[in-house]
């Protein structure tokens, strides 16, 4: 790792940032300070300003909260990080001797917004941390930490928090690993840090999606972590109490590429998540095709039309056939692959109208 991101070496474990999503009162702060294990835990993060998607949503307590984060850092002697989203929050931030700073996924996507923050923090010696943009795009994240670099910020890293989807999957935010991965292979000097609360948006994923980054040598976890978190003014479902933050950590499994052989686990781990992510990506687009299959076979028995159409089915298969082939795919696997899914289809189908025959029987 270059000289000017050696920041992370000073840690002899993985870093580790814990705290609520929201700062909520003092009261709050303190408690969870008090319970977080720290001989896990380095950084104890809350926000200050939460950029909300709709107006009249809880959008962080402000100035005030940078107190209870000061009072953290005096009394419990962990370093302390936010988010910041323009200049007049760097200032402020800086006022309170933050140590981290984070550029969220809604700045990131912005390079005026980034470009704003990064003149703010011109020359700074404080630890800059960028979040990827909500959208699924390599160059905005990289582009983001060149703006900072360009304003002689030296201490910086990236964190991989998921892209936002409009389908509906197991993830709040689909992590896309591959993207993270290929920023990682362009800016090997920027450590990577995970953000599985923002991935995952449950805590019941948090472990798994840890794992994960480990596997793939991350450098570090960000982890929303609340003293009562059902009881959390934002995002209550994805953050953990501090015990859990410690069996989660003390669980975890880290791989180190300097041995020979966890080099191969964790290349092999690569190309495995890469095929989850494919077969879950096919089983929803199965799920909506069917789906839609369904509105068909709703349209059939309005009018009263049959289920199986031997030119459409015949249509449906040669195209698949053909672009089958032009993808590299046998004709025998593309057969058995339609055939099954077009067999499903018309079961769904015959259920809507058999519901229908059962209707009319009565």
């Amino acid at each position: 790792m270059n000289e000017k991101n050696n920041w992370i070496k000073e840690f002899n474990q993985p870093l580790a940032i814990a705290g609520p999503c929201s700062a909520e009162s003092e009261k709050q702060m303190m408690e969870i300070a008090e319970r977080i294990d720290k001989t896990l835990v380095q950084v104890f993060r809350a926000g200050i300003w939460k950029p909300r998607t709709k107006p009249n949503c809880f959008e962080g307590v402000g100035a005030i909260g940078l107190n209870w984060l000061k009072k953290v850092k005096d009394e419990f002697g962990f370093k302390i990080a936010t988010e910041v989203a323009n200049a007049n929050h760097v200032k402020l931030a800086l006022d309170y001797d933050v140590d981290y700073l984070w550029i969220g996924a809604r700045s990131t996507v912005n390079p005026f917004t980034v470009q704003e923050i990064a003149e703010a923090l011109r020359d700074t010696e404080k630890v800059v941390l960028v979040k990827n943009p909500v959208n699924p795009d390599l160059d905005l994240w990289i582009g983001a930490i060149e703006r900072l670099q360009g304003q002689n910020i030296q201490k910086l890293g990236a964190i991989h928090r998921g892209f936002s989807t409009y389908k509906k999957t197991k993830y709040r935010n689909n992590p896309q690993w591959q993207i993270a991965l290929d920023f990682m292979d362009k800016m090997p000097d920027v450590p990577m840090i995970c953000d599985p609360s923002h991935i995952c948006g449950n805590r019941e994923g948090i472990f798994e999606v840890s794992q994960q980054a480990y596997n793939f040598e991350y450098d570090g976890l960000m982890i929303e972590t609340h003293n009562h978190p059902d009881e959390a003014w934002s995002d209550a479902k994805q953050q953990i109490t501090p015990e859990r933050l410690t069996e989660i950590l003390r669980k975890i499994e880290l791989r180190k590429s300097d041995d020979e052989d966890a080099l191969y686990h964790m290349n092999l781990a690569r190309l495995r998540n890469e095929i989850d992510e494919n077969d879950q990506s096919i089983l929803e687009s199965i799920a909506q095709r069917m789906s839609i299959s369904n509105k068909i076979g709703e349209l059939k028995k309005e009018h009263n039309v049959a289920v199986f159409q031997p030119e459409r089915w015949k249509q449906i298969r040669e195209n698949s056939v053909k672009q089958g082939e032009k993808l590299g795919l046998s004709e025998e696997f593309i057969d058995k692959l339609i055939r099954a899914i077009h067999q499903e289809s018309i079961q769904h189908q015959n259920l809507i109208m058999n519901k229908k025959n059962h209707l009319q029987s009565e």
